[in-house]
Order: C-alpha cells, then sequence, then structure tokens
C-alpha cells in the first residue's frame, strides 16, 4: 500500500500586518526607541573641548558621590519621594471616594459633579500654576481674605515662599487638578461591576459598607494597581508645574526641586550654571532606570498577590 506525500502547501506572507502596524511601529520608535537609546549611549561619554569621549559609568558616579552633584540630585530625588507619596496617600484614596459616591444610583446631579471634579485635569498645567500663584500670593491673592472670612485667618502664611510648606503646597495643587483621573479610573470599573452581585449581596442582608468591603473593592483592585502605576510613572516625570510656579531654581533654595527641574537645568543650563548634555543624559536615564525598577518591583510583589486573590 503506497501513501503519496503531498508537499504542504506555503503560506502567504502576511503583508497586511506590515500595512497595519508599519506606520504606528516606525512612529514609535522614531519618536520613543531611538530617543531612549540615544540618551542611554550620550549618558557614557563626556565632552570636552567640543569633542566627545567614552567615559562609561563615570557621569553615574559623579552624580551619586561627587559633592558638586550629588547633594542636589538625593535633595531631587528625595523630594520626588515625597511628592509621589502625597498622591498616593492623598490623590488615590480621594479619587476612590469620590468614585464610590459618584456611582451610587441614589445621587443626584452625579453627571455634573463628575465634570465638574474631571475639568480641572483638562487645563494646561501652566494656567494651573499662574492661577494658584496669584491665589496663594500674600500681596494679590483673595486667599488670605478668604481666610479671614471664615474664621481661619490665623493659619494663613506665605505657603509657596517658606521652605517647609512649597512642596507640600504644590502637591496639594497637584492633587486639586488630577484627582479626576483616578476617579474616573475607578468610577468606569464600579459601573461594569454586575448588578446581580450586588443585589444578591444585599439579599444575603449586606449593608453598603459590607458590600463595598467583600465585593466591589476585590473587583476594583486592578484598577487601582494601575491608577499607582501611572502616578508612580507621573510624579516622576513631574516637571511643568513646578517649572510654571517656582522656575527652573524651584525655590525657595531647591526645595521644591524634582528630578525634572534638576535634569532641565543640568542639561540646558540655567543662570550661572553652564548646561552638559552628557550629564543630562546621565540624570534622564537614572530618572528612565528609577521609573523601570519601580514598575517592576510593584508587579512583582503586588500584582502578583492580586492576581493570587482573584484567582
Amino acid at each position: 500500500m503506497s501513501s503519496s506525500i503531498q508537499p504542504e502547501e506555503k503560506k502567504p506572507f502576511p503583508w497586511h500586518l506590515i500595512v497595519f502596524l508599519g506606520p504606528g511601529l516606525l512612529i514609535y520608535v522614531t519618536f520613543s526607541v531611538y530617543p531612549l537609546l540615544d540618551t542611554l549611549i550620550l549618558s557614557l561619554y563626556q565632552e570636552q573641548l567640543g569633542e566627545s569621549y567614552f567615559v562609561g559609568l563615570e557621569n553615574f558616579v559623579t552624580l551619586v558621590t561627587d559633592e558638586n552633584w550629588s547633594s542636589a540630585f538625593w535633595n531631587a530625588l528625595s523630594n520626588n519621594f515625597q511628592f509621589f507619596a502625597f498622591h498616593m496617600l492623598l490623590q488615590n484614596p480621594i479619587g476612590l471616594i469620590l468614585a464610590v459616591l459618584l456611582s451610587s444610583p441614589k445621587l443626584r446631579l452625579a453627571g455634573t459633579y463628575r465634570t465638574l471634579i474631571f475639568m480641572p485635569t483638562m487645563l494646561s498645567v501652566v494656567i494651573v500654576g499662574f492661577v494658584w500663584q496669584l491665589i496663594l500670593s500674600p500681596i494679590w491673592g483673595i486667599s488670605e481674605e478668604f481666610l479671614y472670612s471664615v474664621g481661619l485667618g490665623q493659619f494663613f502664611d506665605a505657603w509657596l515662599g517658606k521652605e517647609g510648606s512649597a512642596l507640600v503646597t504644590l502637591s496639594f495643587i497637584s492633587v486639586w487638578q488630577f484627582v479626576g483621573i483616578p476617579m474616573m479610573l475607578i468610577y468606569a470599573t464600579l459601573l461594569n461591576i454586575p448588578d446581580d452581585i450586588i443585589d444578591a449581596s444585599t439579599v444575603d442582608g449586606a449593608n453598603a459598607f459590607q458590600t463595598f468591603w467583600y465585593i466591589k473593592l476585590p473587583l476594583i483592585l486592578p484598577t487601582i494597581a494601575m491608577v499607582s502605576i501611572l502616578t508612580f510613572v507621573a510624579n516622576f516625570n513631574a516637571f511643568e508645574l513646578i517649572y510654571a510656579v517656582k522656575g527652573a531654581l524651584a525655590g525657595p533654595n531647591f526645595s521644591t526641586d524634582l528630578l525634572g527641574t534638576f535634569f532641565y537645568r543640568t542639561f540646558f543650563g540655567f543662570q550661572l550654571q553652564q548646561g552638559s548634555s552628557t550629564m543630562g543624559a546621565a540624570v534622564a536615564t537614572l530618572m528612565f532606570l528609577i521609573i523601570l525598577v519601580g514598575v517592576m518591583l510593584f508587579l512583582f510583589f503586588v500584582q502578583r498577590r492580586i492576581q493570587r486573590f482573584q484567582f
């Protein structure tokens, strides 16, 4: 009994994938991958007399150990962690509470409240910083008169002009502007929870708090995790608000200096500080590595537990 072996038909090359994915991939490589790789390479060089010399990791060692650079770098990094912690402990919990309240079917005018809370996120950070700088000004701002009108005038101070309160004040402004983002993301997730699950918990005798804590919260944990990652990445890339309110020097006395403003002064220079593209690239590379390590640690230690809890 003989059997004939038929040659396998060759599948046509998927040209449609190139047609549909090619333009997007080209734009991504041109504007994201290439600048990133170029920055990583530039951070390994130093410029002397108009020529570049390969120095390896010397720029990074200089940033973290040299007395002319390390104090500014560690100060900016410390401020960045405080800025991030403030958002994590205030912005995201407030966003969660607002999302839970707005998702309640008993709340009237929920759509109006949702729009008003989300509107600041659509404003330019520069405009927001300028407006709040006018509001909090001790000379012509309205905050002092408002506090006196409600009996809290003794608490008024030049918050943006003092080292101990400037970063906290800017954090409050940032939270006010961007609290609508975690609110909307969590709100959308709450709306996608099936009504049958909520009705079943009500039938079993659970009150509103128990329904949220034991039913809704476990179901929105992945969204809360995503919001936390977005908050981490956004805060360690923060620059516009600090620059708009306090300028490139991030005063007073660099008390509001973040890695973004530190990178700006290092790369472009400012006043008496001469700019250095290679040292600026080293700062940008460290910012990228900090964000990368932070996201990886979060995904490894937190995301895995969330998935294990769900399944």
